[in-house]
């Protein structure tokens, strides 16, 4: 079978959380049957409330048809992207890594520095996330998939946040990110009416402050925000 053109990370960052821990569920119980490759997709039924015939495009896994009650109101179903996960794992087991469900960036709650390296693959990381979240200048009909994109690149950045040892280095990594997203917010297009982004920057924030009360030395990251005027004032309460 030729693999798809999409991965399980596109997958993962691209769904909403709930959608996808009910797919990668029907996928682990052996509920994607018949699962087969054909002209520019893959077709399956996917055992739910009753079986529901599927297909799926092998270029980008949320377009396809499900004859599921969302799946007929064109809303990305379970169903579509069980068998999207189906063609990408080619029936082997999904890993830990690859279930983990990313509901926002976290404080991993553990103290240490990174290496050198280790430093470089993440601001690596954090720019391939960032090329999601992008100017917005295409027509009204395609409002929707650059929504998506906004809120994949978001989900990438949460998973980095969230890896993160707590130390002043890894908060000046985060503050940096910050800022790089309030440039995007300000000056390059982004158009966050949807409040996405912002959600992500504020939700950041409250981690920068779980990292001040387990290592003071955090603090000193902050001070590079002083006189600092950002889209919506994030900074503030860092500087406070």
């Amino acid at each position: 079978m030729q693999l798809p053109k999409y991965s399980i990370d596109k997958i993962k960052f691209g769904t909403d959380p709930g959608t996808y821990e009910k797919a990668v569920a029907l996928y682990e119980n052996d509920q994607v049957t018949g699962f087969k490759e054909e002209l520019n997709g893959y077709f399956a039924t996917v055992l739910g409330t009753k079986p529901y015939r599927v297909y799926v495009s092998n270029r980008y896994y949320d377009r396809g048809d499900c004859e599921c009650y969302l799946g007929q109101s064109n809303v990305l179903c379970k169903h579509l992207i069980a068998t999207a996960i189906c063609a990408v794992m080619d029936g082997k087991k999904m890993s830990l890594e690859d279930k983990e469900i990313i509901i926002g960036p976290r404080c991993s709650g553990k103290l240490g520095e990174l290496n050198k390296n280790d430093v470089a693959l993440i601001k690596k990381s954090i720019t391939a996330a960032m090329r999601y979240i992008k100017a917005y200048e295409g027509p009204s009909r395609t409002w929707f998939a650059y929504q998506g994109s906004l809120q994949e690149g978001c989900a990438r950045l949460s998973k980095i946040v969230s890896s993160l040892p707590v130390s002043r280095q890894t908060a000046s990594v985060i503050i940096d990110m910050l800022s790089r997203l309030d440039n995007r917010l300000c000056l390059a297009g982004v158009d966050d009416s949807d409040g996405t982004v912002g959600d992500f920057m504020m939700e950041v924030v409250i981690v920068l402050k779980e990292y001040a009360k387990l290592d003071m030395s955090c603090q000193k990251a902050f001070d590079g925000l002083k006189g600092k005027e950002t889209c919506f004032g994030w900074e503030l309460s860092l500087i406070e």
